[in-house]
């Protein structure tokens, strides 16, 4: 038995995601309506039985983990590889004023996984920080006496990288795996005595 299944959920609506502005690494904080999000989708996450619950340590994320531990009864473990790519001097600002700036940087960001926003990380970084989370699970659940789901939660952009990293997609078609809705999910999983994740479903949500 080992790890057979890893679930990726995005946190709920943010203060900064009503206003359109970038977060990156800025601490913003989850409305109402996110809090709800994550009530909401608690317990459709619960029905995959996740053995362990692990959230990046931005409080929006560890606020939607707290949401899905009221539920399933899990203790929340935090974890700083998930947090969202650091966009350096872009946190904070709107695309809007990022493109009246520097036209064609967010086009460029998007399609080169190998650029860095100014003062932050490229997602080549993201992925290399993030990744080796669930390998070091992996690890510490190839003995296991039953198969594993776990569920990490964290960012649109980190877990976008993870999907890309996991299933060995060329860095070429990372651009090509699109965002993540608020507190929607990926999942990735495996056949029995099979190493290859296989992408399962992906921006699911609770339907409205």
């Amino acid at each position: 038995m080992s790890l057979r299944r890893v679930v990726l959920l995005r946190h709920g609506q943010t203060d900064h995601n009503v206003e359109g502005r970038m977060q990156g690494h800025i601490d913003s904080t989850l409305t109402e309506t996110g809090l709800r999000q994550a009530r909401d989708a608690a317990p459709q996450l619960a029905r995959f039985e996740p053995t362990r619950l692990i959230s990046s340590d931005l409080s929006r994320a560890a606020r939607t983990a707290d949401e899905v531990a009221a539920v399933t009864g899990l203790t929340v473990e935090h974890d700083r590889r998930l947090r969202e790519t650091d966009l350096g001097d872009w946190g904070g600002q709107s695309i809007v004023e990022i493109e009246k700036n520097t036209p064609g940087a967010i086009d460029t960001w998007r399609s080169d996984p190998s650029w860095r926003p100014p003062g932050g990380e490229t997602r080549v970084e993201v992925v290399a920080r993030s990744v080796p989370l669930v390998e070091e699970l992996d690890a510490e659940y190839a003995e296991a006496d039953a198969d594993v789901t776990v569920l990490l939660v964290a960012h649109s952009g980190v877990i976008a990288g993870m999907v890309s990293g996991l299933l060995d997609l060329p860095q070429t078609v990372w651009p090509a795996v699109g965002g993540m809705g608020n507190a929607h999910w990926a999942v990735l999983g495996r056949r029995p005595g099979k190493s290859m994740w296989r992408l399962t479903a992906y921006n699911m949500g609770v339907a409205r």
